[in-house]
């Protein structure tokens, strides 16, 4: 979801890539690795904070800058150590070349777990022996995902980390991937894959939960919540109320709801003739104009998807 090229630079299969077109094409006229036509929410949010648009982390490695910020983010990554493979390379690096004031000074923005569920359903190369396999129930499996990700926050807290900016898990059995898999199972009165959804649902109240304990529990703990599931669900079922026509399709890929193959690396695909008027982009993320959407909420503090604070004021923490 925020992954702003950094799987260019890894070995990743080319599904976990967007370094060719379409991907792109609204905003800055050529494939950036961002899963977008366009931007995506950190490059609107530092865009409201009068910032320089924070660069991927292998570019800001190989340049020899992280003042103003970096992107860990990766297409494909989860809480799980399995997904999470970049960890121990990030955290050497974020001791090395970061110091305590810098790390104190800064406002970390999470947006991770969404592909330990969507593997659950849809992500074919998983390793027979993934430790995952041997969680036999969905609770189990929610505790393991929620504690590993409370475990990097814990480390990025131990080293003087204390605003956090999160981001919920979106309504994965709504996206146009999952909206096809349900049509093809269920017949065509079927709309989103609920099953997906219920387990997502379950997560989110979970994480809303885990934050408000960590807020009085940690010494200066600062958080801003944002649910895009709320957000997203709210596209869905009054697209023309944000200025949107196509809520469940997505502009780009082929088959049901365009959700299936890739966008753009395959022989056929199909690319909608104006992608503002979609809330999806392809099979998964949303559209630049929807990501500026989601940032406009959160930036401001929309109480009916921020938690806790919005995200200007816990900027503003940093220069109180």
């Amino acid at each position: 979801m925020f992954d702003p090229g950094n799987n260019n630079y890894i070995m990743n299969p080319s599904a976990y890539k967007a370094n060719f077109e379409p991907y792109g094409i609204s905003y800055f006229k050529y494939p950036t690795g961002r899963f977008s036509d366009g931007r995506r929410l950190p490059d609107f949010i530092t865009e409201f904070a009068n910032l320089p648009t924070i660069p991927a982390f292998y570019q800001a490695l190989h340049n020899h800058y992280i003042n103003h910020g970096v992107n860990f983010a990766s297409a494909g990554a989860g809480c799980l150590d399995e997904t999470y493979r970049e960890k121990k390379k990030v955290d050497g690096t974020t001791r090395e070349k970061g110091s305590k004031a810098l790390l104190s000074n800064a406002v970390y923005l999470f947006i991770i777990g969404n592909n330990d569920y969507l593997r659950l359903y849809d992500i074919p190369d998983i390793p027979s022996d993934s430790s995952c396999l041997s969680y036999t129930t969905e609770h189990e499996y929610m505790n393991m995902v929620m504690d590993s990700l409370v475990t990097v926050m814990m480390e990025i807290y131990k080293l003087a980390g204390r605003k956090f900016g999160i981001q919920d898990l979106l309504p994965l059995g709504c996206l146009p991937r999952f909206r096809g898999l349900a049509l093809l199972k269920k017949g065509p009165h079927s709309d989103c894959l609920d099953e997906l959804n219920s387990v997502v649902k379950k997560h989110n109240l979970a994480l809303s939960r885990k934050f408000k304990q960590l807020k009085k529990e940690l010494r200066g703990f600062e958080y801003s919540f944002f649910s895009i599931f709320d957000a997203l669900k709210e596209l869905y079922e009054n697209p023309s109320t944000h200025g949107f026509k196509e809520a469940k399709a997505a502009c780009c890929g082929f088959g049901p709801y365009r959700g299936f193959g890739s966008c753009g690396m395959a022989e056929a695909y199909e690319l909608c003739e104006n992608v503002k008027e979609h809330v999806i982009f392809d099979f998964y993320h949303p559209t630049g104009k929807a990501f500026h959407h989601f940032a406009q909420l959160w930036w401001q503090g929309n109480s009916n998807v921020v938690e806790s604070q919005s995200l200007k004021s816990l900027l503003a923490l940093l220069f109180a």
